[in-house]
C-alpha cells in the first residue's frame, strides 16, 4: 500500500530529515512518530521511554518526536516504517496487522515480556517483522491492561446477541462468536455514535475511557476483561541497521528498563476502575461459568486468523506466547 497523496509532503519531509546526524558528532537523532495523541494514557509510556533515552543518551542517541496521529494516520505507520519514511514509532502491531498479522499474538498473550524474551517468543516475532515488513520490534511499552466491553445502558444481566459494539479486527471474530454485530467506528466518532444510539457500546482498554470523554455516554462495564493492550517501540529496519553497536545496545538497555516498570499498569487500571464507578459506570460481572466460556472463546477465536496464515508458524507462536 502506498502513502496517500495527502501524505506525500509529510513523507518527503520525513525522508529528508530521517536519521539526521549532527555534523562531526557521533550522536544520532531519531525522528519518531506516535500513533497516539500526546494527551492520552497510551502515549505516556512512550514519553517515559523517550525521556529516558534523551536523558541518558547524550552523545549517543536522541529521539525527536515529530508528531502524532494528526501528522500521520495510525494505519499508515507500518508502511512508513517499512519504507524508511520514519526512523521509529510508538504504535501497536494491531495497526500494521495488514503487513504482519502474526503481530496480533502480542495482544493475545498474558505472558510478560521478560518471559517472552527468555523463551524465544520475542526473537521469533521480531524475525517475522523483519522478514515480512522490514520492521524491527525493539520492545513492549504496555502490559497488564485488558480490554473490556462498555455499554451505553445499564444491564443487570447480558445477552450479547444482536448488540452493536464498536470493534477492531483483533476481536472481531470473538465478537461474532458472541453474537455481537461488530461495528467499524473511528474513535473520534464513538461519542456521537453512542449519543445517537447507532452503537450500543464499544470495546476499549481498562484505561483511557476518560481521555475521550466516553464516560459521559457509558453506563456499564462488563467483567472479565479479555486480551491485553499492546503498544511498543518499532524501528524501520533500515534505520536499525545503520545504528552502531553501541547505539543499539544503549536503546535495548533503555527498553528493558521501561519494560521492567510494567507492573505500574495494574495500579493504573485499578485507579481508572474507581474513577469509572464514581462517574456512575456500573460493573456487570459475568457468572463464573459464563466468564470461563467468555475467556475461552476469546482465546480460540483470537488465534484462528494467525493459525490460518501459516499453521506451522502459528503453532510455534501459540506455544511460546501461551501459558
Amino acid at each position: 500500500m502506498t502513502l496517500s497523496l495527502r501524505l506525500l509532503p509529510l513523507a518527503s519531509a520525513f525522508a529528508l530529515s530521517a536519521f539526521t546526524c549532527a555534523a562531526h558528532a557521533e550522536e544520532t537523532t531519531l525522528r519518531a512518530i506516535s500513533a497516539f495523541q500526546s494527551s492520552t494514557v497510551f502515549y505516556e509510556p512512550f514519553q517515559r521511554f523517550a525521556d529516558r533515552v534523551n536523558e541518558n543518551g547524550a552523545g549517543i542517541v536522541q529521539i525527536d518526536v515529530i508528531g502524532g496521529p494528526d501528522a500521520m494516520p495510525p494505519f499508515e505507520i507500518g508502511n512508513a516504517l517499512r519504507n524508511g519514511v520514519v526512523d521509529m514509532a510508538n504504535t501497536t502491531a494491531v495497526y500494521h496487522a495488514n503487513l504482519v498479522p502474526e503481530g496480533l499474538a502480542m495482544t493475545l498473550t498474558d505472558l510478560p515480556m521478560s518471559e517472552l524474551r527468555a523463551n524465544g517468543g520475542y526473537e521469533l516475532l521480531n524475525n517475522i517483522h523483519k522478514e515480512k515488513a522490514n520492521i524491527y520490534w525493539l520492545g513492549r511499552l504496555t502490559e497488564n491492561i485488558p480490554y473490556h466491553i462498555y455499554l451505553s445502558e445499564e444491564h443487570d444481566s447480558i445477552d450479547f446477541k444482536g448488540l452493536k459494539i464498536r470493534s477492531v479486527p483483533i476481536y472481531q471474530a470473538f465478537f461474532a462468536g458472541l453474537g455481537i454485530n461488530p461495528m467499524q467506528t473511528a474513535p473520534g466518532e464513538v461519542y456521537t455514535a453512542l449519543e445517537r444510539g447507532t452503537i450500543d457500546g464499544y470495546a476499549w482498554p481498562a484505561t483511557g475511557v476518560f481521555d475521550l470523554g466516553w464516560q459521559e455516554k457509558t453506563k456499564t462495564r462488563v467483567d472479565p476483561g479479555f486480551y491485553q493492550v499492546e503498544t511498543g517501540v518499532y524501528f524501520s529496519e533500515k534505520t536499525w541497521e545503520k545504528l552502531t553497536p553501541e547505539q543499539r545496545e544503549f536503546l535495548e538497555a533503555q527498553m528493558l528498563e521501561t519494560e521492567a516498570e510494567s507492573e505500574r499498569f495494574v495500579e493504573l487500571a485499578a485507579t481508572d476502575f474507581v474513577r469509572q464507578a464514581e462517574e456512575g459506570i456500573a460493573t456487570l460481572t459475568l457468572p463464573e461459568t459464563e466468564a470461563e466460556a467468555f475467556i475461552a472463546m476469546s482465546v480460540e477465536e483470537g488465534w484462528k486468523p494467525i493459525m490460518a496464515i501459516n499453521p506451522e508458524v502459528g503453532a510455534q507462536l501459540r506455544e511460546v506466547f501461551s501459558k
